[in-house]
């Protein structure tokens, strides 16, 4: 086999392969030789077919996975021999200018970048520092109490807390228009889950009433048909509830699976677990500060394949995740280019996190995979039983390799970086959180 390897610009690259046609046309005879032990044809016994008549029916198709197979092979060879770390998938071409007994074709591809690590010791790395307090605590099982609240009927005007049953039909320039128009719709007054200028034009409103008002949406609004119109609604209030809180006793506990009854329990479970909570929550600030913090401070040139493909996934998912949601996803702009910029960061954060992983040797152990492990486990009323799940298959620590790969990453920045710890309320680093 004979390559010549051509640069066309900063990271793509030209494979040149020749190889004789012979072990081409060897490996097909091959082939078709034991094709021919199998093949049935009528009018012949299993075994017996003549390889010329075996060769008639299948040798286009032989032919075609031989090509394919040696093309495949000789090129992993060629990379292999030329020491190439390939970015992306590689685009065979079929080469013309060879010999009359030899086989040709190019591969075009792109070779993963050189990177040039910043100096940490440049950065400062803002560190939340935050306890689970009592506040916080009671805010949870506030919240808890509004899960397992009662709703009784009311005849008043409707206020925030209340759970409203609306009709309502939504126009604009006089014309209906999709997902404008709902009958019995449940709306929680106070959730945010509809415009605030909908939600507005209901409270105050009774049992029966009926209202018409107006409202412009937001100029970023999903529905592009409707985003910064101005809408009319008519809108009736068929019935209207308020909620009826659950005392904090003995029955509250146990609905929340502490088989004492104890508050204090279920309080200190409500720590525990918001404490987890809460350190993942640092975890991912100090991620997005590490990794920004490398990404600036770095030096590289992006592959343009592996950003295509990353842009592919991105765009894929968000269609699949909208479809599911039950949203007409051709509606939206969903366009490659809408998900480039964020494909471009995310394969630019993977390949520095990558290349200080190898530089610095952080790779995952073992035994901090298992703690990963224990950890999400924890939450599952059989532990074990999920940690022995998770060790059956090993795909299924992939996350947490991951996850612990990170943690190496972080622990190995704040070493190096300026660190300021800063003193933040439980309530505000968690909030983003939840919007």
């Amino acid at each position: 086999m004979q390559m010549t390897l051509e640069t066309l610009g900063h990271l793509e690259r030209r494979l040149h392969v020749a190889l004789p046609k012979a072990q081409i046309e060897e490996e097909i005879q091959k082939r078709l030789a034991q094709l021919a032990k199998t093949a049935k044809i009528p009018g012949f016994r299993p075994g017996k077919v003549p390889l010329k008549m075996v060769a008639q029916q299948y040798g286009p198709q032989v032919r075609s996975d031989v090509i394919s197979d040696t093309v495949q092979s000789s090129l992993n060879d060629a990379i292999r021999e030329q020491n190439l770390r390939v970015a992306g998938y590689p685009r065979i071409e079929p080469k013309q200018d060879v010999a009359e007994d030899e086989f040709g074709f190019s591969a075009v591809f792109e070779v993963y970048p050189e990177i040039k690590l910043g100096d940490m010791a440049t950065v400062t790395i803002t560190r939340p520092v935050v306890e689970v307090g009592a506040g916080d605590v009671d805010r949870t099982i506030d919240i808890l109490r509004k899960q397992r609240a009662r709703y009784e009927p009311v005849t008043r005007p409707a206020k925030e807390g209340d759970r409203a049953l609306v009709d309502f039909t939504g126009t604009i320039d006089g014309l209906e228009f999709q997902g404008g128009q709902a009958r019995d719709f449940a709306i929680t007054l106070g959730e945010g889950k509809m415009l605030p200028a909908f939600e507005t034009a209901l409270t105050g409103m009774s049992p029966g009433e009926a209202k018409t008002f107006s409202l412009t949406f937001p100029d970023d609004y999903h529905g592009r048909e409707v985003a910064g119109k101005q809408a009319q609604f008519v809108m009736t209030l068929k019935s209207l509830s308020e909620p009826h809180l659950p005392p904090v006793d003995v029955e509250f506990a146990k609905n929340f699976g502490i088989a004492s009854g104890s508050v204090d329990e279920l309080r200190a479970e409500i720590a525990a677990n918001l404490s987890v909570e809460l350190r993942r929550k640092i975890e991912g600030a100090l991620k997005e500060q590490v990794m920004r913090a490398l990404l600036t401070t770095s030096q590289l040139v992006i592959p343009k394949s592996l950003v295509e493909l990353e842009t592919q996934g991105l765009r894929e998912r968000a269609i699949a995740e909208l479809k599911n949601r039950g949203v007409k996803t051709e509606e939206l702009d969903l366009t490659a280019e809408v998900f480039r910029p964020q494909a471009e960061e995310r394969v630019a954060f993977s390949l520095v996190l990558n290349e200080v992983v190898r530089q610095h040797g952080l790779q995952a152990r073992p035994e901090q995979i298992r703690t990963l492990v224990e950890e999400a486990a924890q939450s599952f009323e059989q532990p074990e039983a999920v940690i022995r799940w998770h060790y059956e298959q090993p795909d299924r620590l992939n996350e947490y390799e991951v996850r612990a790969v990170e943690r190496n990453v972080i622990d190995w920045a704040l070493q190096r970086a300026q660190v300021n710890d800063q003193p933040t309320e439980f309530s505000a680093l968690m909030e983003p959180a939840a919007t």
